[in-house]
């Protein structure tokens, strides 16, 4: 928005609430900017120059459209012959229908619904060739770390190759052109060409990782606690359950916690009710599970509402407890992705943060991969274990706070602003019949919340119909 006066200009920023750029020419010339409190009129600053960003993401030149829009109408006449050259029919009239009236919103409008997907005709770009990303933006020197790039660099050569395979079934059903299909991510060889400088950031680095790094390899071993890597112990798979039994209840004597993994989701959900029946207090994480749930059980495992936690992956963010000091993992010698050395190595590590922390490896035959676990753990123990024996350190468990579930969200909300009322007073309403209204409607967001699976916006919203409801008992 802006309001010329005379020869002043003033400027509001769609994405400034308290200030606003006041231009003042001279003739054509401009004299004087300064930004300003849009309420008071008052100058809070002088400035020599401004930028003024759009207010809308779709903003282009009329001639780039234009352009764009007669690429598009070209590219749409080839794929139509195309699809009645090859009698599908249906197809040929769907991407047509759909492409025209994408068309007539971009000249009404200047955008239509899916634009990216004509980015390639926007830009100018040809066939093939990479869209411009964030890495563009950035200086050629700079330095980029991959955190946890053992899993970080998978995901982003599977990102190209994800995005292509769904787009490919768009372009072929006729839902959209081929052009789409360069409105992607870039293949990781393309993002390499990018990056001049990186730090990989793991504690099990991937052979791609290592071969880039050479002899540029830093290892962080020791721990200022003293805390050595746990003892692994592999024992035969025949009785594993049972076996596993007794080691559990020393466990919940010593008032420990225990991480089992197994590596189907049936074997997790037997094992937890077996157990469950025995008299274990056990719980079962699966991937069904929301991410406040998630993080619900493990402050209930640290908290002793239950001594044992089963999962089929957990590799996963989170999971470092210190008051788990037994790690069991079942079915160690099927070889897979979560039998590898690496994940072994990982999975092992979720006991290294308890001074009593030990693994047990069930198995009836010892693989290379558990192997080069068992090998790469007991060298880092033994590289702790010098460390501490020659500056006289003590081991000492780590003391973790636990913080309550909510608390943590809401901090988290607090930090971009968002505040939650405790209690609301029925008055603000006006009648128990407002309120009851009040409630319903936000039962609602509630749920549509929970539906886009932002599960932070629902709990705020539950917490603030318990509020609510607890205000007309009370009123």
């Amino acid at each position: 928005v802006f309001r010329v006066r005379g020869d002043r200009v003033e400027i509001f920023p769609a994405y400034e609430e308290d200030k606003a750029i006041r231009v003042d020419f001279f003739g054509d010339e401009v004299e004087r900017i300064a930004e300003i409190d849009p309420l008071r009129g008052v100058v809070l600053r002088s400035m020599s120059r401004v930028a003024v960003f759009p207010a809308s993401h779709y903003v282009t030149q009329k001639t780039t459209l234009k352009r764009a829009i007669d690429t598009i109408l070209e590219e749409l006449k080839e794929r139509v012959a195309f699809f009645r050259q090859e009698n599908k029919w249906i197809e040929a009239q769907r991407i047509e229908e759909r492409t025209h009236f994408d068309v007539e919103m971009m000249m009404e409008l200047g955008y239509c619904n899916g634009i990216e997907n004509y980015s390639r005709h926007l830009t100018g770009r040809a066939p093939g060739e990479p869209p411009p990303t964030l890495l563009d933006y950035f200086p050629k020197d700079m330095v980029v770390f991959f955190d946890e790039s053992h899993i970080g660099l998978p995901q982003m050569r599977g990102m190209y190759h994800g995005d292509r395979s769904r787009k490919e079934t768009l372009v072929n059903y006729g839902f959209r052109l081929p052009s789409a299909l360069d409105n992607r991510p870039l293949t990781w060889e393309e993002a390499q060409q990018r990056i001049s400088q990186a730090v990989y950031v793991s504690a099990t680095p991937a052979d791609e990782e290592l071969g880039k790094a050479g002899d540029h390899v830093v290892e962080l071993i020791v721990r200022p606690t003293g805390l050595l890597d746990p003892e692994i112990e592999v024992r035969s798979a025949k009785h594993q359950v049972d076996d596993l039994l007794g080691e559990i209840r020393l466990r919940i004597e010593a008032k420990e916690r225990v991480l089992i993994t197994t590596l189907t989701k049936r074997m997790a959900e037997d094992l937890t009710e077996y157990y469950a029946d025995i008299g274990i207090r056990i719980r079962y994480l699966h991937s069904d599970i929301s991410t406040i749930e998630r993080m619900e059980i493990i402050r209930d495992l640290r908290m002793g509402e239950f001594d044992v936690l089963v999962g089929i992956n957990l590799l996963r963010e989170g999971l470092d407890i210190p008051e788990v000091s037994l790690v069991a993992i079942l079915d160690a010698d099927k070889e897979g992705f979560l039998r590898s050395a690496r994940s072994l190595i990982q999975t092992c590590g979720r006991a290294a943060r308890n001074l009593h922390g030990k693994v047990i490896l069930y198995a009836e035959t010892m693989t290379p991969a558990m192997r080069q676990a068992i090998d790469e753990t007991n060298r880092r123990r033994a590289i702790q274990d010098a460390f501490n024996r020659k500056h006289h350190i003590e081991p000492k468990g780590i003391i973790k706070n636990i913080a309550p579930v909510f608390d943590e969200v809401m901090s988290k909300l607090a930090s971009e602003g968002e505040r939650l009322q405790a209690a609301e007073s029925t008055t603000a309403f006006g009648s128990i019949e407002t309120l009851e209204k009040s409630i319903e409607k936000l039962e609602a967001e509630m749920r549509q919340a929970a539906k886009e699976l932002d599960f932070e916006k629902a709990i705020l919203l539950r917490e603030r119909i318990k509020a609510l409801r607890a205000a007309a008992v009370f009123s």
